[in-house]
């Protein structure tokens, strides 16, 4: 492979600058564009770990599968698996395993068609003896495309998503998903990383293909935002398809524009698989110190409330995301998402425990450890917010019995509700 390897990142058209890799030495590196500094927009694009210089700044720190030593706003956009067969095939054909291929090689595939609104150019000035194979990865991307604009189905439905399921896509995660494009008009369905003008709704899609699983983890992901939409928590409108997959509209696709994303997790380099900075604490005190405006800080505590009602033990610093408005060069917290049970509910699961502490425990948490954060971050009618979430706990069986989920399943995530009566 390549000793060293550099790709651009632009940002609204502007060259941002260029991030490079030395896979000798597994450090990267990342330099802006002076002109772009020139430009003094987009300040905040990147608020923390990079300094606005024009030097070469070297990151070799940020270790693991979650950020593969990139600064961690740019591993960000790194895909959490290849779900793409073509890219897949040429792996195979090229006798080469995933981790093998560098992160640059990652993110030259993602282009300007991953998620979020940062793309990634290979650098023209690459040494034409290097490893990184411009052309082959350039080659892959044309025969994705080719093969994403031959498929186009009508209409939202099972078929349709399948259809576009088999060629791949750039999501990924523990379940299957693929980001669609509807045509608001004609209904056509396309691959969802080709297009994000205006004439489309642009959809993720969480599929259900496991027949044999004993119940949709897709439905409970639907009563979930249900629960969630009732008690105030701001989520993108989603909904089943044919009754089994779960569809929400994307928040990086916005009115034709795409909307430059950051998780907690990519904006600090705390790495979301670690526990060290996990907890809610840290999780405020990065809202506050991005000038979040209260009313994202109230909402804030509702999701983690609801997450602990709930008991969504995945929710992790990945799981938590901030929206940057370009236009003043601010941030927001973005809608929420993965709000679930996340755990296997005809599974016996011993000793887990949630991702983020609050009061430095991930087991036993009291209504006073929930008031102590209230507290800390100034929230208006924390009991207030804390019963009326535990309140809509009622709900759950009606809607899980309305969506035909096995009695068994319903009295187990019931059983892991937690409703921190006052002591």
């Amino acid at each position: 492979m390549a000793k060293n390897q550099i790709i651009s990142v632009y940002f609204n058209g502007y060259e941002i600058g260029k991030v490079g890799y030395d896979e000798n030495q597994r450090k990267s590196s990342f330099q802006y564009n002076p002109e772009f500094l020139k430009e003094n927009k987009y300040k905040n694009l990147f608020p923390y770990i990079l300094r606005r210089v024009e030097n070469v700044q070297v990151f070799s720190e940020f270790e693991g599968e979650t950020y593969r030593r990139l600064p961690p706003m740019i591993a960000d956009s790194l895909p959490d698996m290849f779900g793409n067969i073509v890219f897949k095939e040429w792996l195979e054909a090229n006798h080469q395993e995933f981790s093998a291929i560098t992160p640059l090689e990652q993110l030259s595939y993602v282009g300007n068609r991953g998620m979020g609104a940062l793309e990634f150019v290979p650098n023209k000035k690459l040494p034409l003896n290097t490893t990184i194979n411009v052309e082959q990865i350039t080659e892959v991307v044309k025969k994705v495309i080719d093969l994403k604009t031959s498929i186009s189905e009508k209409g939202l439905s099972d078929k349709a998503l399948l259809t576009i399921f088999k060629i791949g896509t750039s999501a990924g995660g523990a379940r299957p998903k693929i980001v669609v494009s509807e045509h608001k008009e004609t209904g056509k369905l396309i691959p969802g990383d080709l297009e994000y003008s205006d004439d489309f709704n642009h959809y993720l899609v969480k599929l259900s293909v496991d027949e044999n699983q004993g119940y949709s983890k897709e439905k409970i992901e639907f009563i979930y935002y249900q629960l969630a939409i009732d008690v105030g928590i701001e989520m993108m409108p989603s909904k089943l398809i044919d009754n089994k997959h779960f569809a929400t509209l994307r928040y990086d696709r916005i009115e034709g524009v795409k909307q430059h994303i950051l998780t907690a997790s990519g904006m600090t380099g705390w790495d979301f698989k670690k526990p060290e900075n996990s907890s809610y604490e840290n999780l405020f005190k990065l809202a506050v110190d991005l000038k979040l405006p209260h009313k994202d800080i109230q909402q804030l505590f509702k999701r983690m409330v609801f997450n602990l009602v709930f008991a969504n033990i995945d929710d992790h610093l990945k799981n938590f995301s901030f929206i940057y408005d370009d236009n003043q060069d601010k941030w927001n917290l973005a809608p929420a998402y993965d709000l679930t049970y996340p755990l296997d509910a005809l599974l016996n699961f011993t000793k887990v425990s949630r991702a983020l502490s609050i009061n430095s425990k991930r087991t036993g948490i009291t209504r006073n450890d929930i008031l102590g954060i209230a507290d800390s971050f100034t929230i208006k009618n924390a009991n207030g917010i804390i019963d009326e979430v535990v309140a809509k706990t009622q709900s759950f069986e009606e809607l899980a019995i309305k969506n035909a989920i096995p009695s068994k399943v319903i009295e187990k995530i019931k059983s892991e509700f937690r409703f921190f009566r006052t002591q």
